[in-house]
């Protein structure tokens, strides 16, 4: 059974599957005949990435024989030939065969890589209030393309968004000035706002009577817990591990770790930083 995006094309679907589906996706058409033996090397390379890609991509296939009107249209002058369309005109393509590295080279230029449908992910996420998936889904991007300036921006959002003001600063930094864009500002006054609202009364005062107190447990677990409320994750962590560090077993200390590491978004190298930190320590 044929994939949903790869069509014949007549006179009759001319306009929709072709003309109207490039407005939205890259459109393979694929000029072919039952003669041409090169043409029946090409076409299973075409469907099969064609069938990868339902989403972005069209394969009209066009057989020169019976439509011979639209090959004239197209000034086809030997087959097997290839073009890509994108909104409504020709931006590429070639004749003769081509390894499926070559075609899938040429594609590239066209296709939405994987950080590009991760970003998109990510912003969807962030749009609904899913500030843990935006993370995790811009962490996943960044990981696959972190030289790209608008991932960067996408994952210091979402660092900001979940909290992880230091995280998201180092990320800033590294944007070029050439790639400070709105967005980069936009970013930039969130970090700000954060950073103010994250420095809570209450973390003042329980920082002051740690100061004051430095042995003091149960308020450095309290310190933690206001922490982790101001979204300041790291500093949570680095808190309750003090704690564990002296004492491995001290009140709730290690419930509070784990709840706090359990909380951080998936794909976070902080929860798996502070996970091998409590194993070692357990085992």
């Amino acid at each position: 059974m044929a994939a949903e995006n790869i069509v014949n094309i007549t006179p009759a679907n001319f306009q929709q599957a072709l003309l109207d589906a490039s407005m939205k996706k890259l459109v393979i058409i694929d000029f072919w005949a039952d003669w041409c033996e090169p043409c029946k090397s090409l076409m299973p390379i075409l469907e099969k990435i064609a069938a990868e890609y339902p989403q972005d991509l069209v394969l009209a296939k066009i057989n020169c024989d019976e439509q011979q009107e639209i090959a004239m249209q197209f000034g086809i002058r030997s087959l097997p030939t290839v073009a890509l369309f994108k909104d409504g005109q020709p931006v590429d393509g070639f004749a003769g065969m081509k390894s499926e590295a070559e075609i899938r080279e040429l594609l590239d230029k066209y296709l939405p890589s994987a950080d590009d449908e991760l970003l998109a992910q990510a912003k969807a996420a962030m749009q609904q209030g899913d500030n843990q998936q935006a993370y995790t889904l811009a962490k996943q991007a960044y990981d696959l393309n972190a030289d790209s300036a608008a991932v960067r921006l996408l994952f210091a959002e979402a660092a900001v968004d979940c909290g992880r003001i230091e995280q998201a600063r180092e990320l800033l930094q590294s944007i070029k000035l050439v790639d400070q864009d709105s967005h980069y500002h936009h970013v930039q006054a969130k970090l700000e706002l954060a950073e103010k609202a994250a420095d809570s009364p209450e973390v003042q005062a329980l920082q002051q009577a740690l100061a004051e107190h430095p042995e003091d447990h149960d308020t450095r677990l309290k310190l933690a817990l206001a922490l982790h409320q101001a979204q300041r994750d790291e500093e949570a962590l680095a808190a309750v591990f003090t704690v564990l560090k002296t004492d491995l077993n001290y009140a709730d200390a290690r419930k509070t770790a784990m709840d706090i590491i359990n909380a951080l978004p998936a794909g976070d190298p902080l929860a798996s930083r502070y996970r091998k930190v409590l194993y070692s320590m357990l085992y």
